[in-house]
């Protein structure tokens, strides 16, 4: 989410690991708008691609993909990732005020107006399924309150793997069917995954879909089909995967089914009529929330909380309290190897938690504590996120020294950790090393930025003024065809293909006359050429059997005028 009060509009960003979204909020008629691109799209496909004189993003580039195939964010982000967004927007021009997660955003767009006065709380839980990831998250609301109450998900199950085991199977088909492998064949393959996403979205609505591909590989032109069933078969592994995480979100939030008053899907995944049959029939024949657009929910909730923060809002928005949680637990290893956790996962956000630690070693001056997150007990399985280190500690015996470590997490989810020495008072504050990018890189990037969008904006321009010029070419055309035909009806395909040869310049009126005349006259001096060679084969012959001495070129004209 960008903007502060009196700074500039609130927008919302869903940044989709296979689309994005960006709403802004209206002040002047006080509700979400979803920002359309320039191909008039309400998302846009997170892709950008670089050809040899120019950068294409979102639906150009994905054209682009078959040529060239080698801020929201996700519950599951670790801190590392949260930072990149951040210092991506700040990149782009922008002022981050708040990074939220997608099924908080979605849980927003949903309560919204389904705000209650009387008082009467709801629990929902939000599923969302996208191109790259799924995200479950409960959630009480009440009235303007919006309280987090646990999350799951997976970053690396979304509708794209649904493609990946589509594309396998007629990978498979085309090779039993062909005797030939298209697996190196990288245009082949992004070709193929077009085709598999087209189907999959056709199966939504339709028990059979095909897919027919020109030229796929080696010249052979593929034609193949798969039936709703064969698809759910393929992937059904991955759709109970699926209500595993729902499981899990309900037992982290210690809740039971019947517990939950709505079922919000969120994600152009879950269209597919089984993730719907089969959060259904988990929920007992609960009837699923379908109200918000999958697509923008996202975005439409975070335009809200964009509106909140800078002020912007009506009194109801205003009124607005999102409580998120860390999706993860966090804390330090004490011992080598050994995980001490100072926030548990799906603890409220903001938080600030302290901890007393101490030396292991006999003497030790400095102190280093590795900081992690995750739910493994030994650090190997969690994600290292940096390192604290406290100097100047006075020596003494293994457990004497006093150490207080301070882990605070904003609203943002990013985190900032503190040791202090309560002995001496030393204190010492470090900022995580992520391997982000420092203050200079992200100047130099944003700078870098600008210039690409100034000469971006030239490149716009030149193709506007190449579509005027063209447009002009048109209009001329239209006003040369009204003549044209005039002529003759024989002529008249003449002039049609005189117009297709003439594309990228027109004819003028003259030109167009001369040239369909010119035309007319061309199959009768072909007939004559073609009499004359007959008369001059037939004199030839004459001559040649007459014994008679060859006639010289001039007489040999004559002759055949003559004749």
């Amino acid at each position: 989410m960008t903007g502060t009060k009196g700074a500039g509009p609130a927008i919302g960003i869903d940044l989709g690991t296979t689309y994005s979204c960006v709403a802004v909020w209206r002040p002047s008629h006080n509700r979400v708008e979803v920002i359309p691109n320039d191909q008039g799209n309400l998302t846009t496909p997170s892709c950008v691609a670089f050809t040899a004189t120019c950068r294409l993003i979102g639906d150009a580039a994905m054209n682009q993909a078959a040529m060239n195939p080698v801020n929201t964010v996700f519950v599951y982000f670790n801190d590392s990732q949260r930072e990149a967004t951040l210092d991506a927007g700040v990149i782009a021009g922008l002022n981050v005020i708040r990074i939220i997660n997608e099924p908080s955003a979605a849980a927003i767009a949903y309560g919204l107006d389904r705000m209650s006065n009387s008082g009467e709380a709801k629990t929902v839980l939000i599923f969302d399924l996208g191109g790259g990831t799924l995200d479950v998250s409960v959630i009480s609301i009440d009235k303007g309150n919006f309280v987090v109450k646990a999350t799951a998900g997976d970053t690396h199950l979304g509708g794209e793997d649904l493609n990946s085991r589509m594309v396998e199977h007629f990978v498979q088909d085309f090779l039993r069917r062909h005797k030939s492998n298209i697996r190196g064949n990288p245009k082949a393959l992004m070709r193929l995954r077009t085709a598999c996403e087209r189907a999959k979205r056709m199966l939504t609505s339709t028990a059979q879909a095909k897919i027919e591909i020109d030229s796929l590989h080696d010249g052979i032109d593929f034609y193949g089909s798969i039936t709703r069933a064969r698809f759910e078969e393929m992937n059904m592994d991955l759709f109970r995967k699926c209500i595993e995480h729902v499981e899990k979100c309900l037992s982290d939030a210690k809740m039971e089914k019947f517990q939950i008053h709505d079922v919000v899907l969120v994600g152009g995944s879950t269209r597919i009529p089984k993730v719907q049959q089969l959060l259904h029939d988990f929920f007992n024949g609960k009837k699923l929330c379908k109200s918000i657009n999958p697509d923008e929910a996202v975005a439409y909730g975070a335009a809200v909380q964009a509106a909140t923060l800078s002020g912007e809002g009506d009194q109801k928005v205003q009124d607005l309290l999102l409580l998120d949680v860390t999706p993860r637990s966090l804390g330090v290893e004490i011992v080598p190897g050994l995980m001490s956790v100072l926030i548990p996962k799906n603890t409220t956000i903001p938080v600030t938690r302290e901890g007393p630690y101490t030396t292991t070693f006999d003497y030790q001056t400095s102190v280093y504590f590795p900081v992690y997150e995750g739910e493994g007990e030994w650090t190997k399985d969690n994600n290292l996120l940096g390192q604290v280190t406290i100097w100047g500690v006075p020596p003494q015996l293994a457990g004497m020294a006093q150490l207080r470590i301070t882990y605070e997490v904003e609203a943002n989810g990013i985190m900032k950790v503190t040791v202090m020495d309560l002995t001496t008072g030393n204190k010492s504050s470090v900022t995580i090393n992520k391997g982000g990018l420092d203050k200079k890189e992200i100047k130099s990037m944003a700078q870098y930025a600008k210039k690409c969008k100034t000469e971006d904006r030239k490149e716009i321009n030149k193709i506007k003024k190449e579509n005027e010029q063209e447009i002009k070419r048109m209009a001329k055309m239209k006003r040369i065809l009204p003549a044209a035909e005039k002529y003759m009806p024989e002529d008249k395909k003449q002039v049609k293909k005189i117009k297709k040869e003439n594309e990228e310049g027109w004819l003028s009126k003259e030109e167009m006359e001369r040239t369909v005349k010119k035309k007319r006259m061309l199959p009768d001096a072909a007939k004559n050429k073609s009499e004359d060679k007959k008369q001059a084969k037939k004199i030839k012959e004459e001559t040649e059997e007459g014994g008679v001495e060859l006639l010289s070129k001039e007489e040999f004209e004559r002759m055949v005028q003559k004749k």
